[in-house]
């Protein structure tokens, strides 16, 4: 794909607890042969090094998420292939606030938060753009373009509410980092897939990271009532 023919989606990874949606979402659009414009916060790094032990370096941030990627939900490596040689991922600092996504003029399809802090959700909210990932998702909503906000955090106060809501009146979806079990899950990575495959269906990304509900009670229980994941072993 030539630079002028490039549309990615920019994916921006805050500081809350789940790495591993951030994760299945990035196999998700890469397997969809989507480009990806790659954002990590600062606060996000000290919860990847926590939940994975990866620190991630602005330097060697190509090893960095490969080695991220090829993880498993379980923390196990080597579970996914990881990034390919010809995978289609641009990394920008959380700093660089000149980075082409900050300006409306930098084509993109949208933005996907994975997860999303409540702090970030009020950046946004009050369209702060403290950080490149503040400003890119500010950029989204000015420019009308597709925003996904996968908020993860329980319980939510009531000002956390308001932000929500006014995210939402400005054209962003709202999507709760909240597992469903009627898909047939039997791993962790399965209920990480659902809330990862929900964000993509909200892009309209299409993927086969678990099993829809076809309007059959007891389907899961079937034989091919077993969640996505089929980039694990496939």
């Amino acid at each position: 794909m030539t630079e002028r023919n490039r549309t990615p989606w920019v994916v921006g990874v805050s500081g809350a607890s789940g790495t591993p949606y951030a994760a299945a979402v990035l196999r998700g659009l890469l397997s969809a042969g989507e480009s990806v414009d790659l954002v990590v916060s600062r606060a996000s790094r000290l919860t990847l090094l926590d939940e994975t032990g990866i620190a991630f370096r602005d330097a060697h941030w190509r090893e960095d998420l490969a080695e991220w990627l090829a993880r498993g939900a379980d923390g196990k490596p080597g579970t996914f292939e990881g990034l390919t040689a010809d995978a289609d991922v641009r990394y920008w600092s959380a700093g660089d606030l000149a980075a082409g996504p900050s300006s409306g003029s930098y084509p993109v399809k949208g933005m996907l938060i994975v997860p999303a802090s409540t702090a970030c959700v009020a950046g946004v909210a009050l369209g702060l753009s403290k950080d490149l990932l503040q400003r890119v998702a500010s950029v989204t909503l000015k420019e009308r373009r597709r925003l996904v906000v996968a908020v993860r955090e329980t319980p939510l106060n009531g000002q956390t509410l308001k932000h929500l809501v006014a995210l939402d009146e400005a054209g962003a979806v709202v999507l709760p980092a909240s597992p469903a079990f009627y898909a047939g899950a039997t791993h962790i990575q399965d209920l990480v897939d659902f809330v990862a495959g929900r964000v993509l269906d909200a892009a309209g990304v299409p993927h086969r990271l678990y099993r829809r509900w076809e309007g059959e009670l007891g389907g899961s229980r079937s034989p091919q009532g077993s969640s996505g994941g089929e980039q694990a072993g496939d």
